[in-house]
């Protein structure tokens, strides 16, 4: 039987996308991204996004793509960053 990746990958980031929904975590991302760039202003590599537990809001910048998670993580991609803070 023949499978797609490419839809694959489709369901995949739209799943995604549902789980960034929830204002608080893009909030929690939208902070770690911010005390990132206040701490490191010279830095010019841009994050790939930030990897954030759901339930705590702990969360790392992530700099290569396709992250690894743990269960209860979500990844917040640069693009739903940057909608508020440029």
């Amino acid at each position: 039987m023949y499978t797609s990746t490419q839809k694959q990958d489709n369901y995949t980031e739209q799943m995604d996308l549902q789980m960034l929904l929830d204002p608080n975590i893009l909030r929690a991302a939208r902070q770690i991204y911010r005390v990132y760039y206040e701490v490191h202003p010279y830095v010019t590599q841009r994050p790939y996004g930030v990897a954030i537990d759901r339930f705590t809001h702990r969360g790392k910048l992530i700099f290569k793509g396709k992250p690894i998670l743990l269960p209860q993580e979500c990844f917040v991609p640069f693009s739903q960053l940057d909608a508020e803070i440029y």
